[in-house]
């Protein structure tokens, strides 16, 4: 079965200057890519560089072939992604957020589809709020189930554990896995031993270089720094 995520020699920074790299490695369909490391090192700039959201300093980033061209309509029907990001509509409801991203993109059944989420994330009883009067643990909720309710094959996960409690982060490992087993790709990016340890079948850690390394070595550089 040929990559979904293929990256090759791959060198990610700002302003010419390089953070992190060269990153050689590919990820199948099926599979749970971890990425690990100190902070700082690049992880997130490389998520990003993936994602089509900055450019990349050197080398190629290939999914289902495709380059990495985040304004592309085939690129960017395959790839979700979540980022520390909260950017939202201001005068929309959670509920409504998520069955904006639910019509865009073509569910059979968006109001269904809608409504499991607020459960799952448990949202539902601020389902009718707007995001400024929200926690800032619901938000990052709200942002999860904007990445997972669209249809994609590469999901891209930076820090999703960020601002959830122990009972849903293992929801959210669960949910992970269920992507993955679903035939879908992930690359995560974490500082959760836990969360690494429940759904990444192989590992990257990003230091002074870039090496593959099992998931339990992984989880005991996390727990380690």
């Amino acid at each position: 079965m040929g990559a979904v995520l293929d990256m090759s020699e791959l060198s990610v920074g700002y302003a010419g200057t390089p953070v992190c790299g060269p990153i050689t490695a590919q990820a199948a369909a099926g599979e749970i890519l971890g990425m690990v490391g100190f902070n700082g090192a690049g992880k997130s700039t490389a998520a990003r560089t993936i994602a089509g959201k900055q450019p990349m300093l050197h080398g190629e980033v290939r999914v289902h072939g495709l380059p990495v061209y985040e304004d592309a309509i085939p690129f960017r029907r395959q790839v979700a992604a979540l980022f520390d990001e909260d950017a939202f509509f201001p005068s929309l409801s959670l509920r409504e957020h998520l069955q904006l991203i639910a019509r865009g993109h073509g569910l059979p059944d968006p109001d269904a589809a809608v409504e499991a989420e607020l459960d799952f994330f448990a949202l539902r009883e601020r389902a009718n709020a707007v995001p400024a009067s929200v926690s800032s643990g619901q938000r990052r909720r709200l942002l999860l189930a904007s990445a997972l309710i669209r249809p994609s094959s590469l999901l891209i996960l930076d820090e999703p554990e960020q601002r959830l409690d122990p009972a849903m982060r293992e929801r959210l490992g669960e949910r992970i896995k269920s992507y993955a087993d679903d035939g879908g790709t992930v690359l995560l990016v974490t500082h959760d031993p836990a969360l690494l340890l429940a759904t990444a079948g192989r590992c990257l850690l990003i230091d002074d270089d870039v090496r593959e390394i099992a998931p339990e070595r992984a989880a005991a550089e996390i727990a380690g720094r």
